[in-house]
């Protein structure tokens, strides 16, 4: 189900228009069956590929520094620069989508990503594991943003509905899936590779996407803006404000906060207004910016962008702290640890498939419920946690886990759905892009924010405290999560509602 939200500045997109003539008809049918479940399948495939790429290497940390004789540094930079890199270049990946087409994003992109694993799983040294990280980014932010895009041109109706619900339920599967493979990958050891396999098990995963890729995109996803150019001015302006913001919230912990992080703090709010200055006036000369300024005259776009950033920072920094506590604080192994956020990933997966049908019913008040439940899970994990103290186990956070889930799972593909409802597909993969970077510096700011609550509740002795401390410091960080999750509710009312399905 979706909405056709009507764009100030534009014409709204009528039902039964004719599609371009460079696109197939989109899915519509209840069911998706033939080239429309291909499609599915293979956007799907590249989602589980690039969520569970942003989780796996982390449990590959200890073996990796022992085998490369790598710096702590180094390790945090085989991570923090894909995490940079790729939150820099997923607006400019989907703007390039819509000039060059979906599919051809696609197909670089993923290729791009395949061989950047086969040359991390094979680094000789720690600073090519870092450049063959970076290259990885850059394939995902190709790729990434065009599985939004083709959600969005390729299905209508019901089946955009059902396609944005088994979307969610892949990323609730990778999410996990990186933390509990990457430990069963390293604890195999398969043929003595170690930790390499966390790379190398994406090569024939992407070798699939590719082949699949070139069967069923092969006319749905072409280019929808013609005889336009890049804005090259505002990919350098996005990407210095992006830079500013996001180098300090990735490095600036580990680096102590020197003087220059907080400069770059404050100096990405200019740059930012820079690059919102820029659009304006391009789009007002006619010309092709790299975000639609008309985008965010859409309330519903804007606050569904808003959310995801505070509803991202909680969800990202209760991973970071849950893994913290499972492993220092508790003593779990990688393997364990990850198995220990299994319940989360079930409920979630079955929410997710599950929403379509309430927000058939509900509409906009699907999102209410799924963030009130994220909130109660949140509020029970952290009772649960205080009330336990040093006796708590992986045990007795699941069943808090399994409704914080639950939550998430009504909470994300109907969110993403409904901020790029009534988005034109001229510009769906720039939009996506806004709606997946918005995603990604809510990441940063949750696991950076979070984390120094944590750190500072241990007193700055992360690597060395004792589990009672760091049981301490998880439970006073979880206050920080229920504040985020309570914020991602309040912002639901300038969302509009839903319930108006789009027969397009």
């Amino acid at each position: 189900m979706s909405v056709t939200i009507e764009t100030p500045s534009r014409p709204r997109e009528r039902a039964g228009t004719a599609p371009p003539a460079d696109t197939a008809p989109p899915v519509g049918a209840e069911r998706i069956s033939g080239r429309g479940l291909g499609t599915l399948l293979v956007v799907l495939a590249g989602t589980f590929m690039a969520i569970m790429d942003s989780f796996v290497v982390n449990v590959a940390v200890p073996s990796l520094r022992d085998d490369l004789h790598a710096s702590f540094a180094q390790v945090e930079l085989s991570i923090s620069g894909y995490v940079l890199v790729y939150g820099l270049l997923l607006v400019t990946g989907g703007r390039l989508g819509d000039l060059f087409g979906a599919r051809r994003l696609f197909l670089l992109g993923t290729g791009a990503f395949t061989l950047a694993s086969l040359a991390a799983g094979l680094a000789p040294d720690p600073v090519s594991l870092v450049v063959f990280r970076v290259a990885q980014a850059v394939g995902a932010a190709l790729f990434y943003p065009q599985v939004l895009a083709v959600l969005q041109t390729a299905f209508t109706g019901a089946a955009r509905a059902r396609a944005y619900a088994a979307f969610g339920a892949t990323i609730g599967l990778a999410s996990v899936a990186g933390q509990v493979l990457g430990g069963l990958l390293i604890h195999l050891d398969l043929f003595g590779l170690g930790w390499r396999t966390v790379f190398l098990v994406n090569v024939p995963v992407g070798l699939l996407t590719l082949v699949g890729a070139r069967r069923t995109l092969s006319s749905s996803a072409r280019a929808t803006t013609r005889g336009r150019g890049l804005d090259v001015t505002g990919v350098g302006l996005l990407s210095g404000a992006l830079l500013l913001l996001t180098v300090p919230l990735v490095v600036g912990g580990q680096a102590g906060w020197p003087t220059w992080t907080w400069f770059s703090l404050a100096a990405s709010v200019p740059t930012l207004v820079a690059f919102l200055v820029w659009e304006r006036r391009l789009a007002a000369r006619g010309g092709s910016p790299l975000v639609d300024p008309a985008l965010f005259r859409s309330r519903t776009f804007s606050a569904g962008n808003a959310i995801a950033l505070a509803f991202f920072a909680g969800n990202a920094g209760l991973f970071f702290v849950l893994t913290l506590q499972l492993q220092n604080g508790m003593g779990y192994s990688p393997l364990a640890a990850g198995l220990t956020f299994a319940p989360l990933a079930v409920t979630f997966s079955v929410a997710s498939l599950l929403a379509p049908r309430l927000q058939a019913r509900l509409g906009r008040h699907t999102l209410t419920l799924g963030y009130a439940v994220n909130a109660v899970g949140t509020l029970a994990l952290l009772v649960t946690a205080w009330a336990a103290g040093d006796g708590l186990t992986g045990w007795l956070l699941m069943p808090a886990l399994a409704v914080i889930g639950l939550g998430e799972g009504l909470g994300v593909s109907p969110l993403v759905s409904t901020a790029l409802s009534g988005v034109p597909a001229r510009v769906a993969g720039a939009a996506a892009g806004v709606v997946e970077t918005a995603g990604q510096v809510g990441m940063s700011l949750g696991v950076t924010v979070l984390g120094l609550v944590f750190s500072a509740a241990l007193g700055g002795t992360t690597h060395t405290a004792a589990p009672a401390a760091v049981g301490h410091a998880f439970t006073v960080t979880l206050v920080g999560n229920l504040v985020l999750a309570l914020a991602a509710l309040a912002l639901l009312p300038l969302i509009r509602d839903t319930s108006t399905v789009d027969k397009s």
